[in-house]
């Protein structure tokens, strides 16, 4: 079949992509629907009013016309999301009537009215998904002569920029895209030839492919509320008046002044998150955060480069990131460890479609939060379940369930759910099982509907967004889902940011961003937007103070959240109680929360534990846990996970008889699926003057029996892992163990433990930023470490950064294959540079080049016991290695291996 272009009549065949070429010209034809055909007169006025054409097209802002186009050929101005608006042509004219060459038994209609709901999405797409090959495309075109002249040098200069941004790949898009049917033609025959050299583009191209639209059905665009009754369109702005104000306000905590929470616009406080189309891995344990840092960034620079995408709010429902292709309806998975953002990323998408901003496809967004449909133990429908939480609905439920393709249900954390939804239950789905539920009238299970809302087995062609933490993903693999997604967090600039918005004051603002990123136990942790609040809580005074004690900073984990916990007290009191007694029994009661993976508790769960809620209506209870009151009952959770631990952990040196700890802390460790972990670095943490004599002001003396348990029960587990230190298992398990020495702060356990090692051999282990951070540190608090072999521990330069204070104790060093380049060499030269002992220093198997050979050479010079160092397997040039040899010649003694 055939399109008009231009309005004069260029014309390209479009062939299926099963035959012979058809990728090619599909290409070619996606290209070609930017295509401006016809004037402004021959279609949509420019009346200032969007049109339902404009309005087809999923999530996009109100698109405007642009004078500067002209008459016949007009584009269209879409602001992508980043700040940055893209020249998007209007497809106009007739479209040809020829047969359509879909594959008998297609629905032309519903693959191009999926097409047309991901097209601007896929647009936005080529942007990031060419920004590594935009110079080579240039060429292409350029080769194809397709610009001549001050074209042709525009094209090279945008082509050259494109490599370095996204903004500057948008920016060279665009005048291709409005030139002519045959410039845009090239650029398809282009992407094409380029597939195979960006993962991405060949990803986009497939599903692309997949779709197969037909160019015919283009402009059959889907009716919009124009259908609507009244009585629906009044009871749509009511609720997207209700949400608008339930969701523009964000709540933080304040420690440092009496009173509630303060409250925030949602708009000046949000940071966008990073989020990969992709979930990484299914049994992560839940605290990454110990494991991250700039390794996090690093990760994310290097994949999101190569297969992964990342992928925006918009853009995860219903968007051509969904492996359900020929679906109208579309269920999305959000995962994301604790404190990651998930609840206030679906605060924000729900905002932002309530002021008609994004998924405007949708006529009505439904939220539930798994936390309050606990509080639901009898058999229930949905209709019940909206008009619960949405009474205005009532009457007109029958009428809004008649088009579920605009319905989006919204379930915010799914691992607060007390009930079970099997999704590997192949019972479900059979006749006979009473656990299926197929109609908003039938009573059943919350758990039942969740399931057949998701499953699209109740209100087929509806969407559903969950979002959940990693540890129930295990939960949802049998279950359909379309897209899955993970929230990294803060990335690069994200942090700071934060930090900005954070703070009025700029300048406490930079000076708290600065100290995080110099400590790199606190930058490990500022990836996850609850500990950065966590962070300008706690440091915040510090720095406002001008002139405060900058010895008393938190240097351990431990340290802040007792500067946490120590403000709560100081500047929230408790009424009629001892502060001690009421914080040991929400102690108690968050310790069963950990051992049983729980995080929200109930009215009964305060009443079991000889709490009353009204306590936690003022004084430092009502900061400690966070109520949130829903239509059935209340629910208290702590702010994040780690406080609720800190707490369980405090609990244990506030009981007036600490009976047997040892036996709850040997328990607590021999769990390998890592809930206890935090939990006993605070208990190890809490051993430290440090740590505890802030909070003795307030909740009295900590028990000198407990103390002395702690120490001995650190000093006994780190001995035993020392001797089991021989596999890769052993290993793994020791290196685990020091960051309980680290806590502790104490240089005499740390002897008493680590006294008898000489020798500490990690070969093949990857160490973690912070596994280095707390290995140095573990070494310099004793003098015995002489042989030290990091053989394939792949720390790189940072991790070397962090080893560096404890290097310069060691007598034989092992650096070989942890991935050390030229850029090291001047860390390396900082570290060493003060060893007097030194002999031998294996830098084997990495990636230095002669641009190093300086260094060595220098360092050599710095280190008068050297008699070894081991060079092979480098990437030196000949030249370089006979100026390496040739140090034998001028150091006697001394053995250079090349």
């Amino acid at each position: 079949m055939a399109e008009s272009a231009d309005g004069g009549g260029n014309a390209v065949t479009s062939t299926s992509n099963k035959d012979k070429g058809g990728e090619l010209t599909l290409m070619q034809e996606v290209c070609k629907r930017n295509l401006p055909v016809g004037s402004a007169k021959e279609d949509d006025q420019d009346t200032g009013i969007t049109t339902s054409k404009q309005a087809r097209i999923e999530g996009s802002d109100p698109m405007e016309y642009d004078p500067a186009a002209g008459t016949k050929e007009q584009s269209l101005t879409r602001d992508t999301g980043t700040g940055l608006s893209v020249v998007i042509p209007h497809v106009r004219g007739t479209l040809s009537q020829e047969p359509s060459t879909l594959d008998q038994g297609t629905d032309p209609k519903s693959t191009n009215s999926e097409f047309l709901t991901q097209w601007d999405d896929y647009q936005k797409r080529l942007q990031q998904v060419i920004e590594e090959g935009v110079e080579r495309l240039g060429f292409m075109l350029r080769q194809e002569a397709r610009f001549i002249g001050q074209e042709r040098e525009e094209i090279t200069e945008l082509a050259e920029k494109g490599n370095q941004t996204t903004h500057s790949t948008a920016l060279f898009l665009s005048p291709v895209m409005e030139k002519d049917s045959q410039s845009r033609m090239v650029m398809g025959e282009s992407f094409v030839k380029m597939r195979n050299e960006l993962a991405k583009l060949d990803k986009m191209l497939k599903e692309i492919q997949e779709l197969d639209p037909d160019p015919r059905e283009l402009m059959d665009i889907a009716p919009g509320l124009c259908d609507a009754s009244s009585q629906l369109k009044d009871v749509l702005q009511k609720h997207k008046e209700f949400l608008r104000v339930e969701t523009k306000t964000l709540r933080v905590n304040t420690l440092l002044k009496k009173g509630n929470a303060n409250d925030f616009q949602l708009v000046d406080r949000y940071v966008e998150l990073t989020i990969i189309s992709t979930v990484r891995d299914w049994g992560v344990v839940e605290h990454e955060l110990l494991a991250r840092g700039r390794e996090h960034e690093k990760w994310r620079e290097k994949h999101l480069q190569g297969e992964l995408e990342k992928i925006r709010t918009d853009q995860l429902v219903q968007s051509s990131f969904s492996q359900n292709k020929l679906k109208t309806g579309n269920s999305t998975v959000v995962t994301g460890v604790a404190g990651i953002g998930k609840t206030t990323m679906v605060q924000k998408i729900v905002y932002d479609w309530a002021t008609e901003k994004i998924y405007q496809h949708f006529q009505f967004v439904f939220i539930f939060k798994f936390r309050d449909l606990n509080s639901i133990s009898c058999r229930i429908n949905l209709n019940k379940l909206i008009l619960d939480q949405y009474p205005y609905f009532r009457n007109l439920l029958e009428e809004v369930w008649k088009k579920p393709e605009r319905l989006l249900f919204i379930f915010d954390g799914l691992d607060e759910f007390k009930g079970r939804i099997d999704f590997a239950d192949n019972q479900r789905d059979t006749v006979e099982t009473q656990h299926i539920c197929t109609d908003p009238e039938w009573r059943c299970e919350v758990s039942d509907i969740v399931y057949g809302l998701i499953q699209h087995k109740l209100l087929t062609g509806c969407s559903v967004l969950v979002t959940t933490r990693p540890t129930t993903l295990h939960s949802l693999e049998k279950a359909e889902i379309g897209v899955w997604a993970e929230i990294l967090g803060f990335v690069g600039k994200e942090r700071k940011e934060y930090f900005n918005k954070f703070f009025e004051d700029q300048l406490v603002a930079a000076t708290v961003f600065k100290h995080v990123v110099k400590n790199e136990i606190l930058h490990t942790m500022s990836y996850n937007p609850s500990y950065c609040c966590i962070l300008g809580l706690v440091l915040g005074p510090f720095f406002a103070q001008r002139h405060g004690d900058l010895l008393q900073f938190p240097k351990t984990i431990t340290e802040l959240y007792s500067h946490y916990i120590y403000n709560i007290l100081k500047n929230h009191g408790c009424e009629n109680e001892s502060p001690r007694e009421v914080l040991l029994r929400i102690g108690q009661m968050a310790f069963t929360g950990v051992s049983e993976k729980n995080i929200v508790f109930t009215d009964g769960d305060l009443i079991k534990y000889d709490l009353q809620p009204s306590q936690f209506l003022s004084g430092f209870p009502m900061e400690l846990l966070e109520r949130e009151d829903s239509a059935r009952s209340g629910a208290y959770t702590f702010p994040h996970l780690t406080i609720q631990e800190f707490v369980a952990a405090l609990a244990q040196f506030l009981t007036p008889d600490p009976g047997d700890i040892v036996k709850i802390l040997t328990e607590a460790h021999s769990k390998e699926d890592g809930r206890f972990e935090v939990f006993l670095r605070f208990v190890a943490g809490l051993s430290s003057p440090g740590s505890s004599r802030r909070l003795e002001e307030f909740l009295g003396p900590f028990p000198h029996q407990t103390t002395v348990q702690v120490i001995d029960w650190v000093k006994e587990e780190v001995k035993k892992q020392i001797g089991n230190a021989w596999s890769q298992t052993g290993k793994r398990s020791f290196l685990n163990t020091l960051p309980f020495l680290f806590e502790c702060q104490n240089s005499s356990l740390a002897q008493d433990t680590l006294g008898s090692i000489q020798t500490l051999s990690l070969i093949g282990i990857r160490l973690t930023l912070i596994d280095c951070a707390v290995l140095s540190r573990a070494i310099g608090l004793c003098d015995t470490i002489k042989h030290l072999n990091l053989w394939g521990c792949h720390i790189q330069c940072e991790g070397l950064q962090q080893l560096g204070p404890g290097l310069h104790k060691c007598q034989d060093l092992r650096l070989r294959d942890i991935g050390l380049t030229d850029f090291c060499t001047n860390y390396l030269i900082s570290a060493l540079s003060t060893n007097q002992s030194l002999t031998n220093l294996d830098l084997g198997k990495n990636s230095l080049t002669d641009q190093s050979v300086p260094g060595l050479c220098y360092l050599t010079r710095m280190l008068p016991s050297l008699t070894w160092i081991g060079l092979w397997e480098n990437k030196f040039s000949q030249g370089g290695e006979n100026q390496l040899k040739s140090l034998q010649g001028t150091r006697p003694g001394l053995s250079v291996s090349l």
